[in-house]
């Protein structure tokens, strides 16, 4: 995996608030919108905006009630989805199931394998021994340079 982060994606409870958050604090708007999604521009890395039920449900997790408090929480035990994902972009679908398949031989647990995405791309997602969501995504409308 290159060590990269290009894309933060936040779930959130209302994205047109969030919207208007995000451009209050000054953060250019990026060209991709749906009422379910927003992205900004910034140095080095993309910051999106997702509803916070469909990313949970995108990389298989409880969100449990929206707080990411899980059934586990007070024990030291990962909990609930967190919710949010770091995305790591890369250059084809062949490389979304390479760097899968090298996560997973670190011990990382694929909670999503690669698959064709409704936006056009390709990606899946892992999660690290603590429990944080990573999607690796080929992207054909991101420019990685």
């Amino acid at each position: 995996m290159e060590p990269r982060i290009s894309l933060v994606t936040l779930g959130v409870s209302d994205v047109a608030r969030s919207v208007e958050f995000y451009e209050a604090l000054g953060l250019p708007r990026g060209e991709w919108e749906s009422e379910d999604a927003a992205f900004f521009t910034t140095e080095g890395t993309w910051l999106a905006l997702y509803r916070r039920d469909l990313l949970a449900e995108e990389v298989h997790a409880e969100d449990h009630d929206g707080s990411g408090a899980g059934p586990d929480e007070g024990d030291g035990a990962p909990g609930g989805f967190g919710g949010f994902t770091l995305a790591n972009n890369v250059e084809s679908k062949a490389a979304v199931d390479a760097v899968l398949d090298e996560a997973e031989a670190a011990g990382a647990e694929i909670v999503q394998e690669g698959i064709d995405r409704d936006w056009g791309g390709y990606s899946g997602y892992f999660a690290d021994p603590d429990g944080h969501h990573w999607e690796v995504a080929w992207n054909p409308h991101f420019d990685l340079a």
